[in-house]
Parts: C-alpha cells; structure tokens; sequence
C-alpha cells in the first residue's frame, strides 16, 4: 500500500497531506487490523483468562488508531466540505456502522469483559477501570448482543441505514443553506443595517465576483438582516428562505426536503428500540443520562414553562406594544421579532450587539479568554504556528502547566462556504495511556463568526463571545481530564444531560466585570469597557430571558415527545406535535410556512435525540456550580482548583451527580439557574 498519511498517529493530522482519496483505503486498512486484532484477544481471552493488560490495554490501542485516522476525516467533512471528501466520508460511515454494529455484537468481545468483571483481579482494579468494563457490558446489551440472530442482523441494518440518513439529513441543510444568495446593488436596500453587516454583505458579493451585496443564510449575513433592515418585506424574505431551508416549503421548496428523512429516521429509531426490549426510543436514550425516565425529563420540563411562560407571555406583550405604538407594526408577524426586539433592548436599555462589537476584536478576546483560563486553573496558552493546519483561518495552540504540555487545539473561528453552520468542540485526539506514555489530548474547536474584513481584525459581537467561552468550556472538559482510559477520557462516558456542565458554566465570564477586564478593550482607543456600558450589558442581560427560555422548552419537549409519543410519524404527524407543544409553550406565533423541524440537525444529525433537554438539564448544574464561585470570587483559586479536580478532571469516571456533589457539597438544586435567569419565583 502506498504511503497513507492518514495511518500516521501520535503525532497531529498531517492535513498538508490528506486527500479525499485516502480516506477510504485507510478507513478499509484500519477495519480490517481491528476486526483482527478483536478476534485474535477475544479468542485468547477463551483460553486463557483476560487480565487487563492482556485484554483491554491492546483493544483500547486499536481502537484509537482508528479513531485519530477518523477524527480529523470527519472535522473536514464538516468545516472543508468538498464533493470528492462528502462521497469518501459517506462511503466509510457505511463501514465504520456495519463495524460498530459487529463489534457491538461481538459475543466472544462480550464474554471477554464479562470474564474480566468476574475474575479474581475484579477487586484489584481502580475504579476507573471497573467504570469502563461496567460502561462495556451496558452497551454491549444496548447494541444487542442478546439477541437471536435475525434480530442482530435487523439491529444492523437500522444502524447502518441511520448512519446514512442522518449524513443525508445534514448535506440537505448544508446544501440548502447555501443554494440561496440575495444580491442587492445599492445600500439604501439594506437600511439600518450596521456597517459591519455592510462590511460582511459586501465582502460576500467580491467573493462571489459579483458588485453591491450579498444575503446568504450563513449566520453572520442572515441574522444582521433579520434584526437591523428597516426593510419589511427583505426581512420576511430573508426570514422565510431561512426557516424553509430543507423543506417543502420557501424558496427551494422540495429541492433539499428532509421530511421522508425525518419519518424513516423515526420510524427507525423505534423500532430500534424495541427490537432492544424498550418501549419507546426516548426510554432506549435515557440508559445512558443522569435522568431516569422520559417522564421525569417532560416533568422537568414541565416544572420549569410553569414558571417562564407567564412571564414569557408578560414580555411578548411588551414587545407588541411597542412595536404598534413606536414602530408602527400592528401585527408582530415572526419575520419582525428580532427587529423589535433589538429596538426595544435599545430603548430600554441604551445597549445593542452592535454597539458592544469595538469592544470584542476577536485577537484581544481569545488572549481574554486564555487569561480567565491561566487564573482559574493555573495553566498556560501558547500559540504554535508551526503545527499542521487545513486553512488559513486556523490556529493550534498548546496548553502548558509547570512548562510542560498537557493539551492542544486547533480553533477555526470563522464562517466560509463548505463548512457547517453553528458552534461545536470536537475530539482530534483523546488522553489516554500508551505503552509510550500519556498520549495527551487535542480538540478541534469551531464557530462560525463574522469573518475580519480588510486587515482588520475581526469584531465579535457580545452573543459571539459567549459562543467561544461555551466551546472553550466543552475543550477544558477534553484537554483538562486526567483520565488515562480513552472511553472515560474528557467527555467520553460523561452522562450527555451534564456534558454541558463545563461549557455552560463558562459563559458567566463574559458577564462579570472582573471577566470583562480581560476581555473587552477597544478597537481604536484601547479603552476598557466603561462603566455605564457594563451596567447596561448586565441590565439587559435577563431581556426578554423568559422569552428565551421557553423557546428552548419548546424545543426540549417537542424532542422528548417525538421520540416517545409517535411510533412511525408522517411529516404532518411531526407538524402537529410541534403545533401542539407550541400552543402550550411558545408565545411567539410560528408562520405556517416554518419548517423549523427539517433543519433541526441537532435530534437528526447530532447526538441530541430524546436529549435536547439536556441544556436546560446541565443549566440547573451549571447555574448552581457558578452560585460556588459568587460566593468565593469568581478567580478564587481553591474553587477553581476544586471546580477542576471534581469535574473537569474526572470525565466519565464517576456518575455526573457524584461528582455535583463532591463539588458542591449537596445536590444540585434549581433555584439558581432561576435567578440567573431573572424569572420570578412562581
């Protein structure tokens, strides 16, 4: 075989190398070594009892090797998406799940571990190690190693079918979101928008080659339009071709549909499940989270629109009222909410995303961001310009502690064509132990920001900063664990309702003025954020949060009843549940025409289905964690430390609650994320 830079580990991706043309043959190469090296432990450990060492040392290698040749694939299909690397990456999903699905299956694999859980070295292992062989029988048992073969055989092809759709699902919203272009000639059309959405809009056409301004429904040019255009109608258009995307509906009504995607999906998924012996699919997800059954989550739920809704009802009104009597819109249709909203923020407030922009240039943020980092936990930031890249927006850095590495990631912060829209932290490499030492952790962390223009560098908006503190929060779970078994390693085998725990918590930095300091220094004048600009910020920081929040209950509870409630939908049986959870959640009325479902990627083609509701779960967590750091300073020292050691260092080794608890001194408890919340006590 030719030399196959993909085949390369321990070191960083060598993306100067890397072709769609050896994706496959090094995906083929690497399946076959491991389906070899599984048979060949499972068959020794039949005749010779395993010992971890013997058994789940070489496993773990094999695995690894496949999935550091696989990370940086999937990264690149997702950021550099290209027609040549979407063919090879859909090609191996199809091996990489009929892999799964053998392993998963694997009887001799199973017996392996039982028999290791059984031995007489059982008591002699730490309990990271009796955590992994635990979490091993669980999914082997949820991957259906207990069943007859014809139902193994049906397991597998609903995986394998799945894996294809969801990929499907996601190239359908990347496509759509990039069929659609507005080009307009002069800037009287865009009236009211600020001059760096002009700025971006422009910077789109003579990318493009073409004069005046383009609209596309990537983020930095789409949501500028919706909030700032003066323009009505502009904004019902750029609106509708957004909320359409995918769809039969809008623009390209039909082109990019994901609703016959969305009924197989789900249609799928439950019989998944009760080829597994659950009732329904949000019972199959829920083995593995902290909550313990889809009623408690929908109480959960439940528990908290009680208490937002009203006053989520109290807000919409407001915004009504001001839009008839200020702005002279009778009926708020969907297409003017961010408009007036941002109005009114000003208003009330004296305060805008926009005004804040000169005080968030995206080098002076990131350098911010590494110093909350170095006070909270005594680590260090480096930049290594020499480390493999794949663009020229991307940085790697090194995170060092006593002078000497402990993590890497690459941040790739702003939008471009070919690369998915949103915000997301991935792993590249997982810490773990090798026979060479402790292989140390690297993750790629994305967003989708304005890009700098001109020279200049890029301002971020005050939303924009949060976003990276939230992915940086996720990054410090990977890079800072101390765990040396890959499938407990970061967030590996953390409970996917906490795993938002770190991330979220981190975005309180970019409230506080001891955080800001470091944060927020001026564009031209170097000036830090005065003052009264801070008290407006933190003023409007709980505008419209009911509002807020019940759009993400909305979302939360349309999830966990899709995947509970509807054994095989049609498309108009998906609407209608989403009509029916609206008509008790949200306030804000839905156009007819919005499809919101159809682009919905994180319950279609992320990890978030029958687990949308885990934002809200890990807020409660997240809120009440940060209550420690109110009541210490928010760089205490010994709470960032014991923050750290009970929670970031720890991964999946221990029960999220457990580690709550170890770190906190009680049970997590709601009434914080209330308050931060600013919505009254019911």
């Amino acid at each position: 075989m030719t030399h196959n830079p993909l085949l390369e580990t321990h070191k960083l991706p060598p993306f100067a190398e890397m072709r769609a043309e050896h994706v496959v043959p090094a995906v083929e190469a690497l399946l076959s070594e491991n389906r070899e090296t599984i048979d060949r432990l499972a068959q020794q450990a039949a005749e010779t009892p395993p010992t971890w060492e013997s058994f789940a040392v070489p496993l773990e290698a094999v695995s690894d090797r496949l999935s550091q040749a696989w990370s940086p694939v999937s990264h690149l299909n997702s950021t550099m998406n290209t027609p040549e690397l979407r063919e090879a990456y859909q090609t191996c999903l199809e091996q990489l799940s009929v892999f799964g699905t053998w392993v998963g299956q694997h009887e001799g694999l199973f017996h392996s571990w039982q028999a290791l859980k059984e031995s007489d070295d059982w008591s002699a292992l730490d309990a990271a190690q009796q955590r992994t062989i635990n979490n091993a029988l669980r999914d082997f048992r949820l991957a259906g190693v207990d069943l007859s073969a014809d139902k193994k055989a049906r397991y597998g092809d609903i995986q394998s079918r799945l894996s294809t759709l969801s990929n499907q699902y996601s190239n359908n919203v990347l496509d759509a979101t990039q069929a659609w272009h507005k080009d307009l000639n002069s800037e009287e059309e865009l009236a009211g928008l600020p001059s760096s959405a002009l700025d971006t809009l422009k910077a789109a056409a003579e990318a493009k080659g073409v004069s005046g301004y383009r609209i596309t429904l990537d983020f930095p040019s789409f949501f500028p339009v919706v909030s700032y255009a003066e323009n009505r109608e502009l904004r019902r258009e750029v609106y509708t071709a957004f909320v359409t995307r995918a769809s039969d509906q809008g623009p390209d009504a039909g082109t990019f549909d994901n609703a016959p995607l969305m009924e197989e999906i789900l249609a799928l998924r439950q019989e998944l499940a009760k080829l597994l012996g659950f009732n329904t699919y949000a019972d199959f997800s829920l083995t593995t989270k902290m909550a313990d059954s889809p009623e408690q989550v929908l109480d959960f739920l439940g528990d908290l629109a009680r208490r937002a809704v009203p006053q989520a009802k109290e807000e919409f009104a407001e915004l009504s009222a001001y839009a008839r009597d200020e702005l002279g819109i009778d009926a708020l249709e969907p297409w003017d909410i961010a408009y007036v909203s941002e109005k009114l923020r000003e208003a009330r407030h004296a305060i805008s995303q926009e005004q804040l922009r000169p005080y968030f240039p995206a080098p002076h943020v990131i350098n911010g961001l590494f110093q909350v980092v170095e006070r909270l936990y005594g680590v260090q930031v480096e930049e290594d310009s020499e480390a493999p890249s794949y663009h020229s927006d991307v940085r790697y850095f090194r995170i060092t502690e006593h002078g000497q590495p402990i993590a890497g990631f690459y941040l790739d912060l702003y939008a471009r064509e070919g690369k998915r829209g949103g915000a997301w932290m991935a792993d590249c490499r997982v810490r773990r132990q090798t026979e060479h030492g402790i292989q140390l952790p690297v993750a790629f962390l994305t967003c989708n920001f304005t890009a700098p223009i001109g020279g200049k560098p890029a301002l971020l908006t005050h939303d924009e900063v949060t976003t990276l503190f939230h992915e940086f929060g996720h990054g410090l779970h990977h890079m800072l664990t101390k765990q040396h078994i890959a499938d407990i390693s970061g967030i590996n085998g953390v409970a996917w309702d906490a795993v938002e725990l770190p991330s979220q918590f981190m975005e309180n930095y970019c409230w506080e003025r001891e955080g800001l300091n470091l944060l927020a220094k001026h564009v031209e004048t170097g000036e830090a954020l005065p003052a009264e600009l801070l008290e407006r910020l933190q003023a409007a920081k709980n505008f419209q949060s009911a509002m807020g929040m019940v759009r993400q209950l909305e979302f939360s509870i349309f999830d966990l009843r899709l995947h509970h409630e509807l054994s095989a939908p049609s498309a108009s049986d998906i609407q209608t549940l989403l009509d029916d959870v609206r008509s008790a959640t949200s306030v804000v009325p839905a156009a007819p025409f919005n499809r919101f479902q159809n682009s919905f990627s994180h319950i279609f083609a992320g990890g978030y289905a029958a687990g949308y509701y885990s934002y809200k779960w890990a807020e409660v967590l997240s809120a009440d964690a940060w209550s420690a750091f109110e009541e210490a300073g928010i760089f205490d020292a010994a709470t960032g430390q014991r923050f750290r050691h009970q929670i970031l260092e720890q991964g999946g080794a221990r029960d999220a609650v457990e580690l709550f608890v170890a770190f906190r001194g009680r049970e997590p408890s709601v009434e914080p994320l209330l308050r931060h919340s600013g919505i009254r006590a019911a």
